[in-house]
């Protein structure tokens, strides 16, 4: 992993006093979360719009156990490791975070972003960190998904694809 890659990679607690600076100069610090497991398009368009919500973007991602939890136990397919080094890697994410939790409400509650991002499969009232978010005099938003564009599909369309070809 090159160094730029690698420092944008943080734990929460490091990542605490960068954001904190990054407020202190007036910029407006973007979180989302996911899980990111194969990455695809939709996934990139999604974290773009997020970014063009504020000055910096920070993306916290599910490590491996909590993705199990919430997806099954055939997830994630790509470790978090990876996922993290793939994020990373895209020009528009400035840091890179990990949390074990099934939601990622300590995280928000630790690095207190200015704004919130979701996906629209979220109402405003499921979102984790609506309320904290708000308290602080921070926005809550969630950004269209680009329809037909998931990692379930992605992994169907590879089964598929191995199955016309096995059989």
């Amino acid at each position: 992993m090159d160094q730029l890659t690698e420092k944008k990679i943080n734990s929460r607690d490091q990542l605490q006093p960068l954001l904190g600076l990054a407020q202190a100069s007036g910029e407006k610090v973007v979180f989302t979360n996911g899980c990111f497991d194969l990455v695809h398009k939709g996934h990139t368009r999604y974290l773009r719009a997020a970014r063009a919500q504020g000055d910096r973007l920070v993306v916290a991602v599910n490590d491996d156990a909590s993705v199990s939890r919430l997806k099954g136990p055939s997830r994630p397919i790509v470790p978090l490791a990876e996922r993290m080094e793939i994020l990373a890697g895209f020009y528009f994410i400035d840091w890179v975070t990990w949390f074990a939790e099934d939601t990622p409400l300590e995280t928000i509650k630790l690095l207190k972003p200015d704004r919130l991002i979701k996906g629209a499969d979220y109402a405003l009232d499921q979102i984790v960190g609506r309320a904290e978010v708000e308290s602080w005099g921070g926005a809550v938003k969630t950004i269209e998904l680009v329809p037909d564009s998931s990692t379930s599909g992605v992994v169907e369309r590879i089964l598929s694809a191995y199955r016309d070809q096995h059989v």
